[in-house]
């Protein structure tokens, strides 16, 4: 949910940050867009460390927030 409104915020703000220098923009987008789904799949490693009882909650996280994290830093190669 938060990235989707990352998302839209960036669009929305999207002129401002066409002033700014091109890396600039591009390491608030990855601070924005790239962090938080790092953070997701740590926390889902972190679940199968520990050993929960739903085992596929956290891969199903882990594997979710990789393939969103490949994705978002796809596009942000681009950008610039």
């Amino acid at each position: 949910m938060f990235s989707v409104l990352a998302f839209m915020l960036l669009s929305y703000f999207e002129a401002i940050l066409a002033r700014l220098s091109n890396s600039a923009e591009q390491i608030i987008s990855a601070v924005v867009l790239v962090l938080p789904r790092l953070f997701g799949a740590f926390f889902g490693v972190f679940g199968l460390i520990k050993s929960e009882s739903r085992k596929w909650i956290a891969i199903t996280e882990i594997v979710l927030n990789g393939i969103f994290t490949a994705f978002m830093k796809f596009v942000l190669s681009f950008a610039g």
